[in-house]
């Protein structure tokens, strides 16, 4: 892949599909140079595909945010291929659907290496970068990041943490010129919904004493999936936050995403908390 020498870099995580696919290409369609990450190569086919058709190159390589020495060598070849890194888009995420009563801790675990420590591994390898391209910090979260849902135990409090991380690195990584954005889909149609389905009929739960919860809360997300955001849709907003005047720190994707997150956070975008926390810098 050839590139403009002031071309700016971004490294996408989770590529493979749905909302981080639909990112890297509009992120390579507005003329950015795009790494774009996978867990597992042989997924890669839908992108490839997809680039072909919109005429646009990828720097494709595969990532498991879970492997120990991943985002350190993520950006070391970014570094070594385009020589600079501006943007950084936090967006692999495994969901996990099911009651603690019905999971292990190792269960609990696995959802936190993947949603959270994933991400602070892949922000803390590429903060000396960012701050020397005064880049951008984005992770998708989620509404289940502002708000708990039934049955999400895990996947919520992964979000949960995330929010909280990157609310408190946002003033800090202010002051060397790095922004910090969380943005906030609500339901997006994507095949994480498929493989968070595919594990619970896994899990046998529908053999345990919250059957009839369970059963009702699917209703409940089959209803609201019905309408759900287009995959590509949230993911050219995650990719226009890469242009123009640096975004707020909180972005939903949809009205339907600000609607549900307003009945919690009247602070839409953030800038209560971050214009308080930034005083505690000075």
């Amino acid at each position: 892949m050839t590139h403009a020498p002031d071309s700016s870099v971004v490294l996408i995580t989770g590529t493979s599909s749905g909302i981080g696919l639909h990112a890297a290409i509009a992120a390579a369609r507005a003329g950015h140079t795009v790494v774009a990450t996978m867990r597992n190569l042989e997924g890669a086919r839908a992108l490839r595909g997809a680039a072909a058709d919109a005429e646009v190159s990828l720097d494709i390589r595969r990532l498991d945010v879970t492997e120990s020495q991943a985002a350190t060598d993520a950006v070391a070849g970014t570094i070594d291929r385009h020589g600079r890194l501006d943007a950084l888009i936090n967006n692999a995420g495994s969901g996990r659907l099911g009651t603690i009563e019905n999971s292990t801790v190792d269960d609990v675990r696995a959802v936190m290496e993947v949603n959270f420590f994933g991400v602070v591994a892949l922000t803390r390898a590429a903060l000396p970068l960012l701050r020397g391209s005064t880049g951008r910090l984005i992770t998708v979260s989620s509404v289940g990041g502002a708000i708990g849902q039934p049955f999400n135990e895990a996947y919520c409090a992964a979000k949960f943490a995330v929010e909280g991380f990157m609310e408190s690195l946002a003033p800090v990584a202010a002051t060397a010129g790095v922004s910090v954005t969380v943005v906030e889909p609500g339901a997006v149609t994507s095949s994480f919904v498929a493989n968070v389905g595919r594990d619970l009929n896994q899990s046998g739960l529908a053999n345990d004493p919250y059957a009839a919860a369970l059963e009702a809360y699917l209703a409940r997300a089959a209803s609201s999936f019905g309408s759900a955001q287009s995959a590509r849709s949230a993911g050219e907003i995650v990719a226009a936050l890469l242009d123009g005047d640096r975004p707020p720190f909180r972005v939903q994707t949809s009205e339907a995403a600000r609607q549900f997150v307003a009945a919690k956070l009247a602070d839409l975008d953030g800038g209560v908390v971050q214009r308080m926390t930034a005083t505690w810098l000075v």
